[in-house]
């Protein structure tokens, strides 16, 4: 079912941008789509380019992990359309003719603000391109069970035809199927959220699979007041221990135990076994006999999994010490990938996880169906206790990269105001420098994410095809209406997620799918279909901008004469292919990171590199050329340096993230303002030439 809707799906956008490439002949057929297209189309299609794999997949993943924090995703992207529909929309239709770059250069006629604006949509659309392919990989691998890469070069593929073939009336019609779609199964997800309410007892079924129930993890009580921890379990011994410690304080703040247990197997007689194990039944051969984590041991003639896995020590104040049962996957130093204890395979993988544990007294388990209101109280009150799905990496003394996963009982009251994603408020022991980064941190996100819609190209572009500087006010506002209902709709879709229990541990991209999944095997192929679409809607924008850039403004300026219509079209189309082969690259070596958290660059980036030379071309009369440019550069080499000495980027290096030269991982506070002064001090240093 899946699979069918899927290629059903890829084909109707197929089709569509067959049948509309005959009108991208000419150069403004093909840059915008010779501004035809009507206001109502156009505002939907803003929603279906702007509503990207980050809004989809990102925020509903970031809320369900992450509680408010995720939505405050949702609320910096919505509120920076104040800017574009007040301030951007009629003065951009009104100056431009096919990319943002000519908007630029309307009253400078300077080669130089082409080069330099064209850099930036370049620069700007890469930046966006990556989590879009990030996300295609992820959908694609669990709908198609093909490989990630695989994914990411089959949108790749699809996306170039449609951006090479039809240009931007077929990216136009694609994003108004997308935004379409998008809106309309976004209401229905709700409501099947709305009419399920919350039941900490019977959770759907995993992954569409009958036969797969939900799974309790055991716990087990633990003596650890001796020099060697004893578990009250058969023929189990501890084998190795683990502390994560805190910078600040040096106290254990989590401690886990790997444990050496019998699990009962049973033989296949052809030298094959199975075992339950944490409530799937992989089929395994079993090693030689001297091998140090996993073999099959005989007790009283019955055969038994010994395997070695990782559980969480809970500190009873009360009770007895325990430890409760996580998952794991450890890499051993010969390549080999084990998943709790034995063999990755296809009956061998991670379980989802999630749920709420425990909801108010009134309620005895179970909401049944709740209104919108009411969902949200039953998660915001302190007696909730959810699930919040948590991991911990690190290497072992033989050389083994483990990555544990496990359950955070966290209390609704705090799973619902901000501080588990962004921790603005002082933790025990930590420097007043620290809570400063932090908070700094936070808003330079915000700043990024409120100016920085304003600046997108893909989304300037989309002035261009309307016939009047009213229709494009217009349009940003149906564009607006559609957007902001689906942000809000975001929230009860990671509510309902981990609800459900329906969180891929590993990533939170898959939450809006896996939600889906667990209504059903036909609501999930609809979902992921739409997802697909959408990756394609906002891929194409964006190709769309970069090869508008480099054929209209980069070619004729550095060749320095001007270049037929023809020429410019083709050179688009080749430039399509390039784009898209990069993003293809890109989208498969930042697999690992969180859709949102990468667009929230492509945000700083446009909105450092962007929108000060657009906002003081506009309002201010002394700006001048030479002032643009500056100012474009100073934002571009700002922003993405800063990125490339950011923590999170010092961790992809193989680095300790503390020691990485920029302390904020978003970049918008510092090179915004930046970008900002060097325009307002390189025109006044330059006024003498700036124009009548």
């Amino acid at each position: 079912m899946a699979i069918a809707v899927f290629v059903i799906f890829v084909a109707i956008v197929l089709i569509a941008s067959s049948h509309t490439s005959q009108r991208a002949g000419s150069v403004g057929g093909y840059f915008v789509a010779n501004r035809s297209v009507h206001w109502s189309v156009n505002g939907i299609a803003f929603a279906g380019g702007y509503l990207s794999v980050a809004s989809f997949l990102g925020i509903c993943g970031l809320i369900s992990f992450f509680g408010f924090d995720g939505f405050l995703y949702s609320i910096g992207f919505l509120a920076g359309w104040i800017v574009a529909l007040f301030v951007i929309a009629e003065p951009m239709k009104r100056m431009g003719t096919f990319t943002f770059p000519d908007a630029l250069n309307r009253n400078y006629n300077h080669p130089g603000i082409q080069l330099a604006a064209g850099l930036s949509v370049l620069v700007v659309s890469l930046f966006y391109l990556v989590p879009q392919m990030v996300g295609a990989g992820v959908l694609v691998e669990p709908l198609l069970g093909i490989p990630h890469y695989w994914g990411v070069i089959m949108v790749g593929t699809v996306v170039i035809l449609i951006v090479a073939s039809g240009g931007m009336t077929s990216t136009t019609y694609v994003q108004f199927f997308n935004g379409g779609l998008l809106l309309v199964f976004a209401t229905v997800l709700t409501g099947a959220v709305l009419l399920r309410g919350v039941n900490t007892a019977d959770l759907p079924p995993q992954e569409g699979d009958v036969d797969l129930e939900p799974y309790t993890f055991e716990e087990v009580n633990v003596d650890i007041s001796g020099d060697l921890p004893k578990v009250d379990l058969p023929h189990a011994r501890i084998v190795d221990r683990h502390a994560k410690i805190d910078r600040y304080t040096g106290q254990e703040t989590e401690v886990f135990y790997r444990m050496s247990r019998l699990v009962p197997a049973i033989s296949d007689g052809e030298g094959g076994y199975t075992a339950e194990l944490k409530g799937r039944t992989p089929h395994f051969v079993s090693p030689p006999e001297e091998h140090e984590l996993w073999a099959v041991d005989y007790v009283e003639g019955r055969p038994f999994l010994r395997v070695e896995d990782w559980w969480r020590l809970v500190s009873g104040a009360e009770d007895a010490d325990r430890l409760v049962e996580t998952q794991f996957r450890a890499v051993l130093a010969d390549g080999r990938v084990l998943v709790n204890g034995v063999p990755e395979g296809p009956t061998n993988r991670l379980r989802q996880v999630g749920g709420v544990a425990k909801l108010p007294d009134d309620y005895g388990g179970n909401t049944g169906t709740v209104g919108p209101i009411r969902l949200l109280s039953v998660f915001a009150d302190e007696s909730t206790l959810v699930n919040q799905p948590a991991d911990i990496s690190f290497t072992t003394d033989t050389d083994e990269d483990v990555t544990i996963y496990y359950h955070r009982p966290t209390t609704g009251a705090v799973f619902m105001r901000p501080g588990l994603m962004f921790p603005v408020e002082a933790q025990t022991g930590e420097p007043p420098v620290v809570t400063l980064l932090n908070r700094l941190n936070f808003i330079s996100l915000m700043l990024a994410l409120f100016l920085g819609t304003s600046a997108l190209p893909h989304i300037l572009i989309r002035y261009y095809t309307v016939p009047s500087a009213d229709d494009a006010r217009k349009s940003t506002v149906v564009g607006i209406i559609g957007i902001g209902v689906f942000y809000v709709l975001t929230m009860y879709l990671g509510l309902g997620a981990v609800a459900s229990g329906a969180l891929n541990p590993e990533t939170s991209n898959m939450s809006a799918p896996l939600l889906a999944r667990s209504f059903g095997e036909v609501l999930f192929a609809v979902i992921s279909g739409i997802a697909f679409t959408t990756v394609l809607a906002t891929v194409s924008g964006l190709i769309m901008a970069a090869s508008g850039a480099v054929a209209h403004d980069f070619v004729g300026n550095l060749l320095h004469r001007e270049i037929s219509d023809n020429a410019k079209v083709l050179t688009g189309r080749i430039v399509a292919v390039v784009i898209g082969l990069i993003g293809i690259v890109l989208g498969i070596a930042f697999r690992e990171m969180n859709v949102s958290f990468l667009v929230g660059w492509a945000f700083a980036v446009a909105a450092s590199a962007n929108l000060p030379a657009l906002l003081l071309m506009l309002f201010w009369r002394k700006t001048t050329a030479v002032g643009i440019i500056s100012s474009i550069l100073v934002g571009i080499i700002a922003s993405v340096g800063l990125i490339l000495l950011s923590p999170d980027m010092w961790a992809r290096y193989g680095l300790d993230p503390a020691s990485a030269p920029m302390p904020l991982n978003q970049p918008g506070i510092v090179s915004i303002p930046l970008s900002f002064l060097t325009l307002v001090v390189v025109s006044l240093k330059t006024r003498g030439r700036a124009p009548a």
